[in-house]
Formats: C-alpha cells, structure tokens, sequence
C-alpha cells in the first residue's frame, strides 16, 4: 500500500498538528489565520469578612443610632412633661414676665426676662471671646515658636477644667469689684443707650449681666481657642509658600490665606462656645442670684437665665405641674441650644477644616 492511499485511511480529525492541538486554520486569504479558543476566566477572589470588622462596624452603628434615639427620648420626654403644665399656664409663655409658680393650680409663668438674661450674658461673652480666642489661635499656629505653643495651648485648655463655682465665686469675690469703676463710667457716659443704662443690680456691687458675660467668655475661651487654632493649623502649606515665595509679609500671610480658609471654622468654633454660655448654670447661679426686681433690659442687670433658674427652683420639684412649669423652660433652652450647635457644626463643615 502506497503512502496516498495510507493517508486516504486516515481518521478524519487526526490531520495536521494544528488540528490534533484544537487550532483551526482558514486558508480563504493569501495568509492562514490561526485563531486559538478563549481560556476560561478566572475564578475571583471571594471577599473575606472578618468577625472583628463586623462587630467593630455594628458597634459603630449602633452608638450613633444609640446618641440620636437619646436625644430625641429627652426631647420627647420634655415636651411630654411640659405641655400639661403649658395648657394650665394663665400667661402668655413666651412675651410674659411673671413668673409665680407656687400655687400648682394658679401657674403663671412666661420666660420674656429669663431669655433676656440668657441671651444678653452669652453675647456679651462672646464680644470677648471671640477676638480674644482668634488671637490666641493665630498667636500659637502662625508666630509663636513649637516649644513655646505647645505648652502654651495646654495652659489655655486647662482653663476648661477649671469648675463653674470656682468662677462663679471668681467673679463675685474678684472680678465684680474690679469691674465696678468700669460699670459707673459706662452708665454715666453711655446711659443714654438703653442696654448701658441704670439696671436693677445692688449698686455697690459689680454682680450683673456685664461680670456675668466676662466670666462667660473665660469659660468659653478654651472651646473657641481649641476650634479655631484646629482649623488654622489645616491651612494648605502650598498656599503658604506659595504667598511667602511673593513677598509676603507674616501678617499678609494671616489675611491672604490662613483668615480666608479658617474664617468659617472661627465662627463655628464661636457658635460652640455660644451654645455651652448658654447651658452654663452654677457660675451664672452665684453672680446673678440676687433679685431685686424685674430686668430692666440693661447690661446693668441681675436675673436669672433658664439654666440658673431651673437650679434655684429646685425646691419647688414636688408637684408635677410646677416640675412642668421648669420643664417648659428647660424644653426652650434645649431647642435654643440644639440649633445653636447644628448651626455650628454645620458652618464649621462648610470650612476648609479638613482638607488638603
């Protein structure tokens, strides 16, 4: 048998290399064009899920939904207690100024002079603070050397520390005389301006919103100081170099790139510092304690704020419908103080806190 009619005998697919290997060949063209099955794909990577992950990740979770159900449990809980006490109020709750609580069944409460102390006191510490605390922040991150700011920072967040009756004293024993010269010389020269005239404060003593504020603002100092100099610290380096490389001057530096980008972090930090003057009661207890008569809407005032009112109520606490009566004021400085500090937060967000 020759070698055509061996080949002739072939079984068919037992042809050339290429076929027994699975490669086809077309020879339509000038060129045969080999073409080679596709590998199947790889199986991929299955995702690991660490149990420590999970529990860390469910942990997280459930302390922020933990912190916003509390919230909401204290707000619902005042307005709960408050509105009973409310509906038996014989005033008008926001613009009244009488507040007689001692006849359960005879409530008349309005919080008009507790919110005036309140608000008055807490922005007269912030006309303080603020500039005070901003100074304090470009002092230790734009001129002071690290040895010196450091240490110098802690100083100022100690004051922190410091407890409110320790200021509250502080400012009766200490800084209430002090500030009496000053008090006289604004109400004689100033008394034309309503805020600056004759209040119903004890004249041979400084206790008034005027001392009140003052000592508010060196309780506040450290949260606005610790906000702002965070803030100031985040300043883009390239943007400092880049205004040093043009001949600018250290105070050109502050205003042209450090103020521009910590500007809504300052204000934040100051709304922080608003919301905890607000909450303050023991220091503002001890020096606006003394109560003459109503306010007379002057800095020159003695009062009390809704914190310090709370306080010194406590004794009427043995009846649910003057416990309400509390209530209702504490649910007004609970509103006032949550959107103080969403206010805060939100604008120190807005800020380049944080970025590059």
């Amino acid at each position: 048998m020759n070698d055509s009619t061996r080949a002739d005998q072939r079984p068919a697919g037992t042809g050339t290399s290429g076929a027994r290997t699975g490669v086809s060949a077309s020879t339509s063209g000038p060129e045969a064009v080999i073409s080679a099955p596709e590998a199947p794909p790889a199986d991929e990577p299955k995702k690991v899920v660490r149990i420590g992950d999970r529990a860390f990740q469910s942990l997280a979770t459930g302390s922020g939904i933990f912190v916003v159900a509390l919230i909401a449990a204290i707000g619902i809980f005042l307005l709960i207690r408050a509105v009973p006490s409310l509906q038996a109020n014989q005033v008008n709750f926001l613009f009244s100024r009488v507040w007689d609580t001692s006849d359960p069944n005879e409530l008349s409460f309005g919080i008009a002079d507790l919110a005036w102390v309140t608000v008055a006191s807490s922005l007269v510490a912030l006309v303080f603070a603020m500039p005070i605390a901003c100074g304090i922040a470009l002092f230790l991150t734009q001129y002071a050397p690290r040895s010196l700011a450091r240490p110098f920072a802690y100083i100022v967040d100690l004051l922190a520390a410091v407890p409110s009756v320790i200021y509250g004293l502080w400012g009766v024993l200490v800084l209430g005389p002090v500030l009496k010269p000053v008090a006289l010389w604004l109400n004689q020269n100033l008394g034309w301006i309503p805020i600056f005239a004759d209040g119903n404060a004890p004249a041979d003593g400084g206790m008034n919103i005027f001392t009140a504020g003052i000592v508010l603002a060196v309780m506040i100092l450290p949260t606005i100081t610790g906000v702002t100099r965070e803030v100031f610290q985040r300043t883009p380096k390239a943007h400092i170099e880049g205004a040093q490389a043009l001949g600018a001057t250290r105070w050109e530096v502050v205003r042209t790139t450090v103020w521009p980008f910590g500007r809504n972090g300052f204000i934040g930090g100051s709304m922080l510092g608003l919301g905890r003057a607000l909450g303050e009661t023991v220091a503002l207890t001890v020096i606006l304690s003394t109560v003459n008569s109503g306010p007379n809407f002057s800095l020159f005032d003695v009062g009390a704020t809704f914190a310090s009112k709370i306080a010194l109520g406590s004794g009427e606490f043995n009846n649910n419908m003057q416990v309400g009566a509390y209530i209702s004021a504490g649910l007004v400085l609970f509103v006032i103080t949550f959107a103080v500090n969403a206010l805060a937060r939100w604008i120190e967000s807005a800020s380049g806190k944080g970025k590059s």
